[in-house]
């Protein structure tokens, strides 16, 4: 009867496990991003930005709210290191995409990098939020603005394709792209100063609650290197 009333306690008080990726060129401030969650949602502080340097595979992190534990994976955004992102789209529950607000001049290389997340199959039904960093300064651009450049400049793609001939794109794909940005959420974040990440962290989640299958264990197969984390958990503030 103890080992009955024991595993139904556990099962009744068990929190679900989602894994969130956070993709997005190098400098835009992933890891800094992932270090201020760590700081708003556990007991020990995360890496202040002075003490980050470029991530060379991935960094981890682990935050418990209620009912749900959301484990986040920060990839590594040097040109070399995007041809492994794919390898965790199959196991993860959301995508959180980092622009660098402020750098302007690298604005049309970062919409290449998420229009290749965005057309992934894999993750053609998984939560996908664009989070345009850096607001603390005054060249940022906006998230309004940031969403109106990616939509300008992915309407300068479309009218580009229609002068060259596009073999291998079904009739449904246009739509299908059509409808995923018009639902497209654009939250604007300094995770410097720390503005707007809790707001990032309930978007995602509230997303995640509408996926109920667990993040399996063949996702930790794809490290590369593993940034020796602290992993203490603090109930949602």
């Amino acid at each position: 009867m103890y080992h009955l009333l024991k595993g139904l306690h556990e099962h009744l008080t068990r929190k679900e496990e989602f894994s969130v990726i956070i993709v997005g060129l190098d400098g835009a401030g992933k890891t800094t991003l992932l270090e201020r969650i760590k700081t708003l949602y556990t007991d020990t502080p995360g890496l202040t930005p002075d003490k980050i340097g470029p991530t060379v595979g991935q960094n981890t992190g682990k935050i418990t709210l209620p009912s749900t534990i959301l484990q986040f994976w920060d990839l590594g955004g040097q040109r070399g290191i995007r041809n492994i992102w794919h390898r965790y789209y199959d196991d993860c529950h959301a995508v959180a995409y980092v622009i660098d607000a402020e750098d302007r001049e690298r604005l049309s290389e970062g919409w290449e990098v998420f229009d290749s997340v965005l057309s992934a199959p894999q993750i053609l039904n998984v939560p996908l939020l664009l989070i345009a960093n850096k607001q603390d300064s005054p060249h940022a651009l906006s998230a309004s603005e940031i969403r109106h450049d990616y939509e300008d400049w992915y309407q300068r793609k479309v009218e580009s394709a229609r002068r060259s001939v596009r073999l291998g794109e079904s009739d449904a794909e246009p739509a299908r792209r059509a409808e995923r940005i018009a639902s497209l959420d654009v939250l604007g974040i300094s995770a410097v100063e720390g503005t707007g990440v809790k707001a990032a962290v309930d978007w995602l989640f509230i997303r995640v609650q509408n996926s109920r299958r667990y993040a399996p264990p063949s996702l930790l197969s794809f490290i590369i290197v593993h940034t020796p984390h602290r992993d203490p958990q603090k109930g949602i503030s």
